[in-house]
This record gives C-alpha cells, sequence and structure tokens, in this order.
C-alpha cells in the first residue's frame, strides 16, 4: 500500500540506490540526565532496555555489533545495505571530537554499512563536532525533542528545551547534514491540541524526518510510579483515539517531512500501557485506510 505521506523509505530513496536497513549500536554512552552532568535519574519514561535490540551490546565493540546486526537481517535479506544506528543513550555525550569520530568511522569501516545515524539530545552537540561529521560519506542526526512544549519537558525531566531542539536543528541543517526529530505523544499534560502546536513548530524548522510514538508506561519507571501514585494523570489512548490523532499529524505535518512511524512496541513484559494488540505494520495499515478513506475533524 503506497503512504498517503511522505514515508521513510522515500526518503531514503533520495540518498541511497537500494534498500537500507538501520542496524542499532550501543557504543557504551551514558546519558547526561543520568550521570550528573545535567541531572539524576533521567527522563523519566525511560527504560533504555526496552528498545535495546538482542545483538545490541556495547561489550562487542561497534564493529563486531555491526557484523551480528548483518547476520541477523542478512537471512532473510541478503542484498541489503545497511546504516549504523547509534541508539543507545546519548551519542554524542562526554567523548571528544576524535574520540566520537573514530567509533563513527569504525562503523563506516564495515562492509556494507553506507552511512550512520547519531541518536542524541538537542543539548549534547557542538558545532566543531557538526564540522567534523559533515566529512563523513552519509550521516544524519537524530535529537530527542519530544515535546516543544518546555513545561511538559521539565514534567518528564528532559533537562533542555525547545530552544535547544531550534538551536541544534538549524546548526545541523546549516552544516547540510539531514535532521531527524523524535517527538512522544501523549506525555503527562498535554492535550491533542498541544501535540498539533508541536508539529507547527516542527514545521518552521529544516527538519527532514519525524519519528512518532505513543507514550508508554514501563515497568520500573519514575512515570509510571508517578502515574499509579496519582500524582501525574496521562490520557490512555483507544486504539482509534490514537488513529485519529495521527491522521491529524499528517494532515497537519509539511508534505516533505518524512515520518518514520508512528508508534513503538515495548516488550510485553515490560509494558503497561498502552496493551493494544497491534503490530507496528498493523496500525499502519489502519492509518493508511484511514487516511484514503476518511477525513479526521482533529485540526488542520
Amino acid at each position: 500500500m503506497t503512504a498517503p505521506y511522505r514515508d521513510y523509505s522515500a526518503f531514503l530513496a533520495c540518498h541511497f540506490p537500494g534498500k537500507m536497513q538501520k542496524i542499532a549500536v550501543d557504543a557504551g554512552f551514558s546519558c547526561p540526565n543520568r550521570d550528573g552532568t545535567f541531572s539524576t535519574g533521567g527522563c523519566s519514561y525511560c527504560c533504555n532496555a526496552s528498545f535495546n535490540p538482542a545483538y545490541c551490546r556495547s561489550g562487542l565493540g561497534v564493529a563486531a555489533q555491526l557484523e551480528e546486526g548483518k547476520r541477523f537481517f542478512g537471512r532473510k535479506y541478503p542484498s541489503m545495505r545497511y546504516l549504523a544506528y547509534f541508539q543507545a543513550y546519548t551519542s554524542t555525550h562526554r567523548r571528544s571530537v576524535d574520540e566520537l569520530m573514530a567509533l563513527y568511522r569504525e562503523a563506516l569501516s564495515v562492509d556494507g554499512v553506507d552511512g550512520i545515524i547519531i541518536g542524541t539530545r538537542p543539548d549534547c552537540i557542538t558545532e566543531s563536532l557538526l564540522d567534523a561529521l559533515a566529512s563523513l560519506p552519509w550521516v544524519m542526526m537524530e535529537y530527542g525533542a519530544e515535546s516543544s512544549h518546555d513545561a511538559t519537558l521539565r514534567t518528564v525531566n528532559r533537562g533542555h528545551t525547545w530552544d535547544d531542539t531550534v538551536r541544534a536543528v538549524e546548526l545541523t541543517a546549516a552544516k547540510g547534514i539531514p535532521v531527524g526529530l523524535h517527538l512522544i505523544m501523549g506525555l503527562p499534560g498535554e492535550t491533542v491540541e498541544m501535540m498539533l502546536q508541536t508539529i507547527d513548530r516542527v514545521n518552521e524548522l529544516p527538519v527532514d524526518v519525524v519519528k512518532i510514538h505513543q507514550l508508554q508506561l514501563l515497568r520500573g519507571t519514575r512515570l509510571t510510579a508517578q502515574v499509579e501514585a496519582g500524582e501525574l494523570a496521562i490520557h490512555r489512548f483507544t486504539p482509534d483515539e490514537y488513529l485519529d490523532l495521527c491522521a491529524a499529524v499528517v494532515r497537519r505535518l509539511r508534505p516533505d517531512i518524512a515520518i518514520e512511524r508512528f508508534i513503538s512496541q515495548s516488550p510485553p513484559d515490560m509494558l503497561l500501557y498502552p496493551r493494544w494488540g497491534l503490530k507496528n505494520y498493523q496500525f499502519t495499515n489502519l492509518l493508511h485506510n484511514k487516511l484514503n478513506g476518511q477525513k479526521d475533524n482533529m485540526g488542520s
């Protein structure tokens, strides 16, 4: 089914001649929101183990993890080419430019790896690092913005502001490096209109890709404890409500910005909410049907 919006594969097709698969890499970084640089305890919703694949283990080293990832995907897709995805924690934190570039070049030295994606925070980037990154064959920065509302960012202990995101995006784009933003829908205290205001603010920036997913309550996180204690309230979307929201996001988002995803799936033993029983592709198919056959009334 053709996506009724610019999807991630269309974005990648403008940069690479064939199909690309991301391989997650854990290069042993920490997070300034955990190690005391900015704060301790981390973002209140975060559980890094919920999204790291089994082959992604920092003790293996970058090249070894990529080789394991290639074996994992290569059984089904033998002709696939790859992007090394520095996903775990903050992948520009507490290392010198030379140390960081050595890690990124190690990834690019692996056969079949044609580019890298660096997941980091918008307050953990420097112009000197961006200048060095611009010399690589292909790199994209993925910044965890989560929301454009500073009050929300304070509530979940993000430790940065929307202005930090604006600065990072504009500086990165000025270096000719593609930019992705990560956003979470349904953070505590946010209404649907507030979430759509974030989309409006993204539209004002030189962003290439957005990655969206629903808030998840995971076992052992501070946010889960706060919600269960009644200290914070969240809106618990039904699948239909979240489909309506995503349809509104698509219609609100600038059409040249690619959308990588709409939902995330944490391991069932960690996930408390939402337990919709929908896989990513099932949700996406439902959304495509809604966009192709119905109109929503949630904004535009």
